[in-house]
């Protein structure tokens, strides 16, 4: 396993203003803890059950990123350790995930979260509309257990790199524009870029990128 050289390999040629989201997802702790030997201290995960299992068998400094679809009934898995959800795909799940904390006081500060944009071609893709994230932005006072930070996307899965350029392109663009357009948000964060196109997400301004096989190898399923 060369996961300690993976990470040193990825950070020297990371700008050291970008983010890096170890995707550890079905990897067993054993392997987390290479990573975190190595220097790693941010984690994501997307399964919930599997998020809850991990937390408390890392060291408490662990920065967790909780970046896969969430449903709403898993909520109590993830809104207590969660130091950023990336994936709120959806009104009602925002919603939820307000209630949820409102009437679970939990957290000592407002939970991070990136709206997920639906970026890729692919239907099956989860995210939102430029229409809807711009609605939520506007009433965003009506959230105070939530902390907005920016945006998250996914290209499309092809292996045309200029596609996956206009996709990162496209999200850069509007993340700018929704920062200018309510300036009273900290809308500065921007989560492209995955093992295979982080390179074209950090030249398009990404500010996370999230990359497990380039680090832990292929999954274990």
């Amino acid at each position: 396993m060369m996961i300690k050289e993976n990470i040193l390999k990825i950070k020297e040629e990371l700008p050291s203003a970008v983010k890096l989201v170890a995707v550890s997802k079905f990897h067993p702790v054993s392997e987390l803890m290479e990573a975190y030997d190595a220097g790693q201290r941010r984690f994501g995960e997307n399964r919930p059950q599997e998020f809850a299992e991990k937390v408390p068998r890392l060291p408490s400094d662990v920065e967790w990123h909780f970046i896969g679809h969430l449903q709403t009934n898993k909520l109590k898995l993830v809104l207590p350790y969660a130091y950023m959800v990336q994936s709120v795909d959806s009104l009602h799940l925002l919603q939820s995930v307000e209630a949820w904390l409102t009437a679970n006081p939990v957290r000592k500060e407002p939970l991070r979260v990136l709206l997920e944009m639906h970026l890729g071609a692919e239907e099956t893709k989860h995210g939102m509309s430029e229409e809807e994230i711009c609605g939520i932005f506007s009433e965003a006072s009506n959230y105070p257990h939530v902390s907005f930070c920016g945006l998250m996307g996914m290209a499309t899965n092809t292996d045309d790199q200029e596609r996956i350029r206009s996709d990162f392109e496209r999200i850069a663009s509007f993340r700018e524009k929704v920062a200018a357009t309510y300036p009273d948000l900290p809308l500065n964060e921007l989560s492209i870029g995955m093992s295979n196109d982080w390179r074209i997400a950090v030249g398009c301004g990404a500010t996370i990128v999230r990359i497990g096989t380039a680090i832990f190898g292929p999954r274990e399923y």
